[in-house]
């Protein structure tokens, strides 16, 4: 895929129509920067596990764990305070060592490239607001969880996942009301046209619509996103200003005197229009739609709750297992947090690797049919420009080696949607 980046250095005759040379560029040395940053940054993190791993640094973390918690008067027998330590040591250690590359990510590449719009002040202010909400949310329910696979009996896995699912079933039920507010505004979309028509095209579906957000997107970065949230009858649709030609704050100017809200973010220049026309961004919609109506939505949390169901039966089945504990330099021990550690992110590692694969591929199918969803509703023509703006205001590289779009993108390249969408190709 590099060589791709580095080779097709002209606009392919199929794209001719579709982007222009100079997009076109842009995407290519954009992405070409963010792979030679994908390959340092997945090295380092590769050369870091390994070293902890083999300098025995999860039985230190352990025993430091143990001593700072029996210093607050908690003995050996308090495992889930020392195993919270544990977990607040691991991540801040993981939090540190990840910051330069997230820096680099942020004020190099991106800022490079014209999409960040933050401050040195709001990064921090936003990773330590990260951090601590992190906490708040991890710690009790990691406490919880350990709890109940000490007093679940033989069939605490059971219990487990049944936890995990209320679990998760909650926070994507607080998330966009309570927790997302807490990083980024938002607003409900003002009365207007494009109100009017988003409300019509969900009651057309049978969308069970109660409000739409703006999210001001533009003071953390240029890209650009939508989507939907909510349970039963309770569904809301979410869209972010840069999204939104007419209320993209990056395609504003500044008025006299007005700095811009220095504190949040920087004021940039842009020579292009940001975002979508109303047409466009309700085509946009009907494809987001499209994979509520069609199911895909349930069917992604049938699949990730059984396979979450069998991840806790298997770790059930191995974690009577001494020598998995004694690989990873715990002789004396066999910290229950530690088995979850060791069987997850480890001896999970090649099953999950199979499953994302197929995810992605499933991940495609559903992309074509919510696409053809819109079509269905007649928004081909705007979808079909939508894309191509998407895909220019984020400057996404059309041209992919096959083996590598396969394994790596969730969704269809650019070209192969386009095609559907005029009716060369159905999936």
């Amino acid at each position: 895929q590099r060589r791709i980046y580095r080779t097709t250095t002209h606009v392919p005759q199929e794209l001719g129509q579709i982007m222009d040379s100079e997009t076109f560029e842009k995407s290519r040395l954009y992405q070409l920067d963010k792979s030679t940053f994908s390959f340092w940054s997945g090295l380092y993190s590769e050369v870091e596990g390994t070293m902890i791993l083999l300098c025995g640094g999860i039985p230190f973390l352990w025993k430091l764990s143990g001593q700072i918690s029996g210093r607050a008067g908690f003995g050996q027998e308090y495992e889930i305070v020392q195993s919270l330590v544990f977990l607040l040591l691991a991540t801040l250690f993981s939090a540190v060592t990840g910051l330069p590359w997230s820096l680099y990510n942020t004020f190099v590449i991106e800022e490079k490239h014209g999409f960040n719009q933050q401050t040195l002040g709001f990064f921090f202010k936003d990773a330590v607001k990260k951090f601590v909400v992190t906490q708040c949310i991890l710690l009790p329910v990691t406490s919880l969880l350990l709890y109940i696979i000490k007093i679940g009996g033989d069939y605490f896995f059971i219990y487990a996942w049944l936890f995990t699912l209320v679990v998760s079933l909650v926070l994507v039920t607080i998330y966009a009301d309570y927790i997302a507010p807490l990083f980024d505004k938002f607003i409900p979309l003002p009365e207007g046209e494009l109100k009017q028509q988003i409300e019509t095209m969900a009651k057309s579906i049978d969308f069970p619509l109660t409000k739409v957000y703006v999210v001001e997107g533009s003071k953390r970065s240029s890209h650009s996103n939508a989507y939907f949230y909510g349970f039963f009858k309770n569904k809301r649709i979410v869209l972010f200003d840069t999204l939104l030609e007419d209320y993209s704050a990056l395609n504003k100017e500044p008025a006299e005197g007005d700095d811009g809200d220095n504190e949040e973010t920087k004021s940039k220049t842009k020579n292009k229009k940001q975002g979508c026309k109303n047409e466009e961004v309700l085509a946009v919609l009907g494809h987001e739609l499209g994979h509520w109506k069609l199911g895909h939505t349930v069917k992604n949390i049938i699949i990730s709750q059984m396979n979450s169901f069998l991840c806790f039966f298997l770790f059930a089945v191995l974690i009577g297992q001494k020598e998995l504990f004694t690989a990873f330099g715990f002789y004396d021990t066999q910290p229950t947090l530690i088995g979850l550690m060791i069987i997850f992110q480890f001896i999970f590692s090649p099953y999950n690797e199979v499953l994302s694969f197929c995810l992605t591929v499933l991940s495609r199918r559903f992309e074509f049919q919510a696409d053809a969803f819109a079509k269905e509703l007649g928004k081909a023509k705007d979808l079909y420009s939508a894309l191509i703006k998407l895909n220019k205001d984020n400057l996404g590289f059309p041209v992919s080696d096959w083996i590598f779009s396969m394994w790596h993108y969730s969704h269809p390249p650019l070209l192969e949607r386009l095609q559907a969408l005029k009716g060369a190709k159905q999936e």
